[in-house]
Parts: C-alpha cells; sequence; structure tokens
C-alpha cells in the first residue's frame, strides 16, 4: 500500500532541483530583498540594493510580488514586480526575471497580478516606462492592452555610456 511514497518523494527532489514545479506570484517579504536585489543587478546596469528596495516598499501605497516555485519558500524568487499606488494612479517602480526563467510566462504572472490587486484596490491606470531596446517587455505590454503615452529621449544608458530612450505606457484599468 505505500511502496509508491519513496516514488513520489524521488519525483517531488526531481521537479525541484530541475527547476519544473510551478511557479505562483506571492507577496513580497523583507526575506526577500536580497534575492530580488540580486535579480535586479542581472537585469539592470545600475542595480538596487536590498536596502533601497527595502526604503521603497516601505512607502505608502507602495507593494510588490515574487514568483517562486510551489513548495518551495526559502528558495531565490524566479522574479519580481515593485510597484506603487497613490491616488488611482499606479506605476511599475521596476519588474525583472531571473535569466534561467526567462521566456517562460513569469514577467506575465507577475503582472497579472499587479492588475489584480490593483482591480482589488479599484485603481485607474497604471504606468510603466521600458526600455525602446526591451522587445520582449514591449510585446507582453502591448499584449496586456498598454499604450504608449510619452517617450523619455536618453533616459536609460548602459555600462558603455550608450543612451535609449524610455517609452511611457499607460493601461486604463476603471
Amino acid at each position: 500500500m505505500y511502496w509508491y511514497l519513496p516514488w513520489v518523494w524521488t519525483a517531488t527532489f526531481w521537479n525541484e532541483w530541475a527547476g519544473t514545479l510551478p511557479l505562483v506570484a506571492v507577496p513580497m517579504q523583507p526575506e526577500d530583498l536580497d534575492f530580488v536585489a540580486d535579480i535586479h543587478s542581472q537585469a539592470f546596469d545600475r542595480p538596487w540594493s536590498g536596502d533601497e528596495f527595502a526604503a521603497l516598499l516601505s512607502q505608502p501605497g507602495a507593494f510588490g510580488f515574487v514568483a517562486r516555485r510551489v513548495g518551495a519558500p526559502s528558495n531565490a524568487p524566479a522574479g519580481f514586480v515593485l510597484a506603487r499606488l497613490v491616488a488611482g494612479e499606479a506605476e511599475i517602480l521596476t519588474i525583472a526575471v531571473s535569466p534561467k526563467f526567462r521566456g517562460r510566462g513569469v514577467g506575465r504572472m507577475l503582472m497579472d497580478q499587479v492588475l489584480q490587486h490593483l482591480h482589488q484596490e479599484r485603481a485607474d491606470s497604471l504606468f510603466l516606462e521600458v526600455d525602446e531596446e526591451n522587445a520582449a517587455a514591449i510585446a507582453l505590454y502591448r499584449r496586456l492592452r498598454f499604450a504608449e503615452v510619452g517617450r523619455r529621449p536618453a533616459y536609460y544608458s548602459d555600462d558603455r555610456g550608450r543612451k535609449t530612450s524610455a517609452l511611457v505606457l499607460k493601461r486604463v484599468l476603471g
């Protein structure tokens, strides 16, 4: 009767080791901040520290989510999003996905979680900025019905001093 339990344990171990356990978006916690800073440093030329994330998360109206494997709460998150809601207007402060999890729908899951949260809070609109050369992110935001409402010339610069513009995108929620 209990012969199958070792096989279940083996399958669970294999799924966790291989990284195939499903992901869920959960509220960002203080113990996530160093992991979040590490993911941010892999995605941006000017990374934020864990202390900077803590300061942002402590501001009124700020909230965040991390994507992590089901059943593995102590493992590093696969990605995160940090946002802020003030007077009915929300903005994505930053979002990033660990390189080994890119292309698996993690960014979409995080954005869906933000949109669900903003719906519950009855927000009117959501803004974000994205590098004009980040084709994957722009495609995601277009699928999520964001529209370009502005452009910030030479907003981003890489470690070689090359400048690119930021697209300002908006989604009407209400």
